[in-house]
């Protein structure tokens, strides 16, 4: 009987099921050969306690949803094997390098940074006379500065100008969501950070409300909405993190384990938030969405 911890934040569950659903093609099977031991966390001190308490339940491994769980994570433990689903694990040091991740811990990177040049071509493409971006990002969280210098340095070559608007908490949120109707901006971009997917009902919300075409990184945002999202499946980061779990526990180790790219990404758009807009979205655009919704 296998033992996995798996430390989610609750708006992740999307890579969890993608986690189960791999853990049972590669012949795993809860209640037979595995037992998950889930810890639902929201915050970093949530993330440390959980991260805690799967160390002293002494399991053979954990799965650590999000750079802070990785973190968390990592910090617990120097001897359990982890397995991390994370936006940039060199840049936020989760990780020595890609190729050798030197530690405990090694997984899945979804390039959060690196996408953002991709978002703004997108946006540019619906909004071809956009001049303003607003980038709403959380400047608590590792990738905030990756991310910022990316938009920025993307910014230049677009001739777009980055209006950067952060939010540490929900009540900054609001403000910043407030300051969102007021803003002369002609886009928006959502950073990746988990606060703003668990208020995803409110930012879309404001953004349609401000008649603001907006790029969002992952398709669960087009439950409350959006018009476009552009990111990893979030299944199949959970599926790709099966495959490090089965490797691990058939004695590979995590430092010699490079770290995947996820070299798939999907776009998204949603038509019904187009016509709301006013916007029309170009055919070869269409063309190349993974899923256009009507």
């Amino acid at each position: 009987m296998v033992r996995i911890g798996a430390l989610v934040p609750p708006v992740l569950l999307s890579p969890e099921e993608g986690l189960r659903q791999g853990l049972r093609e590669l012949g795993y099977v809860e209640g037979r050969n595995l037992t998950i031991e889930r810890r639902l966390a929201a915050t970093n001190d949530a993330l440390q306690s959980g991260a805690a308490d799967l160390v002293r339940s002494r399991v053979d491994l954990i799965v650590a949803f999000s750079t802070a769980a990785a973190r968390a994570a990592l910090s617990a433990t120097s001897t359990i094997p982890v397995v991390f689903i994370s936006g940039d694990p060199v840049g936020t040091n989760l990780a020595e390098s890609l190729a050798r991740p030197g530690a405990n811990g090694t997984g899945v990177s979804t390039l959060s940074t690196e996408l953002i040049p991709k978002r703004l071509e997108l946006l540019r493409q619906v909004a071809p006379r956009m001049r303003r971006v607003i980038l709403l990002g959380n400047p608590t969280t590792p990738l905030y500065a990756g991310a910022l210098k990316a938009a920025q340095e993307a910014a230049l070559t677009l001739h777009v100008h980055i209006i950067a608007l952060d939010a540490r908490n929900a009540d900054e949120l609001n403000m910043a969501l407030q300051a969102i109707q007021r803003s002369s901006a002609d886009a928006f971009i959502a950073g990746s950070d988990l606060l703003f997917l668990a208020n995803k009902e409110k930012i879309a919300a404001a953004v349609v409300k401000a008649k603001l075409p907006g790029m969002f990184p992952w398709r669960d945002y087009h439950e409350a909405g959006v018009l476009m999202s552009y990111g990893a499946s979030p299944k199949e980061l959970g599926r790709q993190a099966a495959a490090y779990v089965d490797k691990i526990l058939k004695g590979a180790k995590p430092a010699e384990l490079p770290i995947e790219q996820m070299s798939k990404y999907e776009l998204v758009v949603d038509l019904r938030v187009a016509r709301e807009l006013g916007i029309k979205v170009p055919q070869d655009l269409l063309l190349r969405a993974d899923e256009v919704i009507r």
